[in-house]
């Protein structure tokens, strides 16, 4: 059974920073693309970053750049998402994605076969 379990988040308040996990299990995600993305209350699941299967190729959100990294360690099957300068408009539920089918970052959900529970990350003003 494959299972992405996300941990790191919680509340900060504006400027503050956080840092996901996404520990992958029941299969190996080396060779594949990985991928975060968030959802609002009363929005719809939008994407936030990805990246390649070797870590060399990733891909942000407009709204993230500059601000959040994501990296991956192979060997601990782990994708992470480091989140700086946070902003109020940055409140969501997390998501981890996987993809068994594309070894380089992809946006759209549909692209992605595992998911995460999510892990709530709130930033006050």
């Amino acid at each position: 059974q494959v299972q992405l379990v996300e941990s790191g988040g919680g509340l900060v308040q504006a400027g503050g920073s956080l840092r996901l996990s996404c520990a992958a299990s029941g299969r190996t995600f080396s060779s594949y693309a990985m991928g975060w993305f968030r959802q609002a209350p009363g929005k719809e699941r939008e994407f936030v970053a990805a990246i390649s299967w070797s870590g060399a190729i990733t891909n942000y959100a407009d709204s993230v750049k500059g601000r959040f990294t994501i990296s991956r360690v192979n060997a601990k099957n782990t994708v992470y998402l480091q989140m700086n300068s946070l902003k109020p408009e940055d409140t969501a539920v997390y998501y981890c994605a996987g993809t068994i089918r594309r070894s380089n970052p992809r946006v759209a959900p549909v692209e992605y076969d595992y998911w995460g529970q999510g892990t709530q990350v709130t930033v006050s003003s």
